[in-house]
């Protein structure tokens, strides 16, 4: 057999799919040209066959005279093989196909993986060279919105599935999230107890208050703990990210909830209040609430009296509303203080004059009777019950000829 012969044979061994050495002839540009070892077959290795990075230089992955081994991945037909015998090696797919075998029987293992791209339904990721995938669903124990911020980063993702043949690899950076949650949770639930004073970073907030992150748990702040004062919005409040002292007032570990308050770790706005606002002090205020037994009055952040509806005005008041309406600004005296109860007792007319009393006038007609009224009635006199008698002086004792006088004859009983 000559050499030619010889050289037909050996084109006949070179397959797709065929594993096998090749030694770098030249490179230019962003490929090489590589002679399969044994064969007298040239092939091409490009640079997106050696690696995923699409700004890398060819020369920091292969040199001229190396020998590498390589997955055959078919023959190149046209212009580039002229005509001859050229094949598309690859060093990156052997890789993955080498990791793929590897990686079969391994669903459950953490593995650290590279962000490659944001895709549609998730993000492509690599592992060894094998490309793997993703789900939104998986990327964390919340929906991701922008799943573009993770491209670039490196993290620990758990192995889903495994198939070789169809090259289908699934992973979860989810269940990493949760089993190191987890164990964060039982650590946390095992160091809060009622009535600690604890440090956390506000997570979340919702209408009805704000989730604070403490290490391993989220502690909810209802809007009734955010402040002293009301509070319309969670937000106003507090900001994500912000680290915040708070304290816990409930833990069910059963039910995975904590309860907490950020007003309790603040000075209270009835704290010293009586002397803040003694009895007698003139403070100004807004009206909060009016009620039909009068209106509550702010003259503290969090801190409201009430002022009766006798106290509204020296006139008489059947309706608060109609003399005042809620943020309007008010001048109050302190009438009495409660600390233990909160509460304050407050007077607007107490600030102003009493009006002078009204005398009742009489007419002419009266002035003229010495004051007595038109149609008023002469008094009778007061009528004796008992007849008056009237005793001699001379004597102590009295006898019934005293009363009878000369009519009197005892001979003529």
């Amino acid at each position: 057999m000559n050499e030619f012969e010889e050289l037909l044979n050996s084109v006949g061994d070179v397959k797709v799919g065929d594993v096998v050495s090749g030694e770098i002839l030249t490179v230019e540009g962003d490929q090489a040209t590589v002679a399969i070892v044994g064969t007298g077959v040239e092939g091409v290795l490009t640079l997106r066959e050696l690696t995923n990075e699409r700004d890398a230089d060819i020369n920091d992955f292969v040199k001229a005279g190396e020998v590498k081994e390589l997955l055959v991945v078919k023959q190149i037909v046209g212009k580039e093989s002229e005509g001859a015998n050229v094949y598309l090696l690859s060093e990156k797919r052997l890789a993955a196909r080498k990791a793929f075998a590897d990686l079969e029987g391994k669903e459950g293992e953490v593995v650290t993986v590279k962000v490659l791209k944001d895709v549609k339904g998730g993000l492509s990721v690599d592992f060894n060279g094998v490309r793997g995938f993703i789900p939104a669903s998986m990327i964390d124990t919340y929906f991701v919105r922008d799943t573009k911020k993770f491209v670039g980063e490196e993290f620990d993702a758990k192995i889903i599935e495994v198939n070789a043949a169809e090259k289908r690899f699934i992973l979860s950076r989810r269940a990493v999230i949760e089993e190191e949650s987890k164990a964060q949770r039982a650590e946390a639930f095992a160091n809060l107890h009622e009535g600690d004073i604890v440090e956390g970073t506000v997570a979340r907030t919702t209408d009805f208050g704000a989730f604070i992150n403490l290490g391993g748990v989220d502690g909810l702040v209802h809007v009734t703990e955010l402040a002293h004062g009301r509070v319309k919005k969670p937000s106003d409040v507090v900001k994500v990210g912000e680290t915040v002292q708070v304290k816990v007032l409930k833990v069910d570990e059963e039910a995975g909830r904590v309860s907490l308050s950020l007003k309790a770790t603040q000075p209270g706005p009835w704290d010293d209040i009586d002397e803040k606002a003694p009895v007698g002090s003139v403070l100004d205020g807004t009206v909060k609430r009016i009620t039909d037994f009068g209106a509550f009055v702010e003259i503290f952040p969090g801190v409201e009296g009430l002022v009766h509806i006798s106290q509204i005005s020296w006139e008489r008041v059947e309706n608060a509303k109609d003399v005042l309406s809620v943020g309007q600004a008010v001048q109050v005296k302190v009438l009495d203080v409660k600390p233990a109860e909160e509460r304050i007792s407050l007077s607007i007319k107490a600030l102003t004059e009493a009006p002078a009393r009204k005398e009742r006038s009489n007419d002419s007609g009266n002035a003229a009777q010495g004051g007595q009224r038109r149609d008023a009635k002469p008094r009778a006199p007061r009528r004796n019950t008992k007849p008056e008698y009237t005793l001699p002086e001379t004597q102590e004792g009295f006898s019934l000829a005293d009363f009878l006088g000369d009519d009197f004859d005892i001979n003529n009983f």
